[in-house]
């Protein structure tokens, strides 16, 4: 009979689970041991970057991905980041290694004590096998969970239990296969059309889950036959719509009583693959204006369970979609052109604007670059000067948990080798995650990341002014030298001292990763 190990190796194969982003301790090595030819183990020197590197990946592959974290140290490092992945609902499947069965009562070292409480309630299910003959149903069920609920899961296995003998039970996982399928019919089908068509004056919003789920051209189809505005959900981490096309308004504010000001004057709100809504900022008002109805449609019954208004239904984002196109009348006239970028702002001193910086990159990268973006001070000047017209062009921290950003763009250049791949990144979210450099440079991954050095903590400063809290401590970050930094872990590094020498370094095309250092001046999200 075959081992636990080798069963579920086998079963992870066939179900092309093959990439493992992990940092290993003791516990992890009797999984690890035999691992087969096929499989690539992409190491992290920090959980945290271990799962920011696996979030990106799986959301530019558009597939679950295994994590491989130790025991309760490494699983608890892990979970800020594990934050992003859960609201970009990144079906992560994390495996991490326990003590032997007989030390866990005892609490000997390096055991998980109540491992699946550990990770709850982030994770959307967590557990432990019962013996060591479950651990394949048990690892099939973490993948089909995170398949189903777009949701990180979560298993930890006893390290003995890899080398113990599978059961004629446990080979019935390798045939698994596990599907969903949810569209509208009949009644449900008649209602939703008949509320759209009925409409005036519709807006349609947009969650990150359309790109996600690859609708993004066929919301442009969508919202060209609606011929109304077009917003982008709040704490955007996908981008589902061309972000300069006529219709598009932007990235609804995060909070209650700006979002409904932006409904003034529609009858419905349709939104598809979104929370209704993800708010930030406490800004109290009414959730929407008067007369005006809202009409969620989404796959998270979840999302669609606690809305604090509106209709849900519960179903394929996708369906919904095609079957609007079908009952929309073709528009009359071709769109309106792109909406053309502003000039940006000019240097301040030796500082660049970050819209010059931004201005720089839309010039002079290919047309299909992606971005993984973690500067949260420059948002607002980010959207003023980019032009994103391809699926899959912009990641953003899901849950808005620094980290995600330099091993995200670790992660997304790995998935997508063939394509362009930016990450713009704060001196001070770097930080954070910096040790991805490390990974990039073993894997020789073709990444460019943009560092925007304002000496800062922006975002914070700007909220500081929000709550009345203008001279809270710890602001600052001075004497940080990322060039430096990158060479230390191996990664071609350059500061850029003035716009003409930084459009000439981005005309270039890395065969590996680099590092390039912008001095800016402090702008606001907003």
């Amino acid at each position: 009979m075959p081992s636990v190990r080798h069963v579920s190796h086998e079963f992870l194969q066939r179900q092309g689970l093959t990439t493992v982003f992990g940092n290993p301790g003791s516990n992890e090595l009797p999984f690890l041991a035999d691992l087969p030819d096929a499989f690539r183990y992409v190491l992290g020197l920090h959980e945290g970057a271990v799962v920011g590197m696996a979030d990106g990946y799986a959301q530019a592959s558009g597939r679950p991905v295994l994590v491989n974290l130790h025991a309760a140290s490494g699983s608890g490092n892990a979970m800020g980041t594990l934050t992003n992945a859960v609201a970009s609902r990144t079906p992560l499947v994390i495996v991490a290694g326990q003590q032997v069965r007989p030390a866990i009562g005892p609490e000997a070292n390096l055991a998980n004590v109540d491992a699946p409480a550990l990770m709850k309630p982030l994770v959307g299910w967590a557990a432990e096998p019962a013996c060591a003959q479950d651990v394949p149903r048990a690892l099939a069920q973490a993948v089909f969970e995170a398949q189903l609920q777009r949701r990180p899961t979560y298993l930890s296995v006893p390290y003995d239990d890899w080398a113990a003998d599978a059961d004629d039970n446990g080979l019935a996982v390798l045939d698994r296969r596990v599907a969903r399928s949810s569209a509208p019919a009949g009644d449900q089908a008649d209602r939703i059309v008949e509320q759209v068509l009925a409409a005036r004056r519709p807006a349609l919003v947009l969650g990150g889950d359309i790109d996600t789920a690859g609708l993004f051209d066929d919301a442009v189809r969508l919202a060209e036959r609606l011929g109304g505005p077009v917003w982008a959900a709040p704490s955007q981490f996908r981008l589902p719509f061309p972000n300069r096309h006529p219709q598009f308004r932007g990235v609804l504010p995060a909070g209650i009583a700006p979002v409904s000001e932006a409904f003034e004057g529609h009858d419905l709100v349709l939104v598809l693959g979104a929370p209704v809504f993800r708010y930030h900022e406490y800004l109290p008002g009414r959730y929407l204006p008067e007369g005006t109805r809202l009409l969620q449609v989404t796959d998270d019954a979840s999302a669609a369970a606690r809305a604090p208004m509106g209709e849900a239904l519960v179903a394929d984002p996708a369906a919904v979609v095609d079957l609007l196109v079908k009952a929309l009348d073709a528009p009359a006239a071709p769109p309106a052109a792109f909406r053309p970028a502003p000039e940006p702002p000019g240097a301040q001193g030796s500082r660049l604007h970050p819209e010059q910086v931004f201005a720089a990159l839309r010039d002079e990268q290919p047309e299909d670059t992606a971005y993984v973006v973690e500067s949260t001070s420059t948002s607002a000047a980010w959207w003023r000067q980019m032009d994103l017209r391809r699926p899959g062009s912009y990641y953003f921290p899901a849950a808005g948990g620094l980290g995600f950003g330099l091993p995200g763009a670790v992660g997304v250049a790995l998935a997508q080798p063939d394509r362009p791949v930016v990450g713009v990144i704060g001196d001070g979210s770097a930080n954070y995650g910096v040790t991805a450099l490390w990974t990039a440079a073993q894997q020789r991954v073709p990444l460019t990341i943009v560092l925007l050095r304002n000496g800062t903590y922006g975002a914070l400063r700007w909220f500081g002014d929000l709550l009345g809290v203008p001279d809270a401590p710890g602001m600052d970050i001075p004497g940080l030298d990322f060039t430096r930094i990158a060479e230390g872990y191996g990664v071609r590094a350059q500061h850029a001292h003035d716009l003409e020498e930084l459009r000439a370094v981005l005309a270039e095309r890395p065969d590996g990763p680099r590092l390039v250092q912008v001095d800016t001046a402090l702008t606001t999200p907003s």
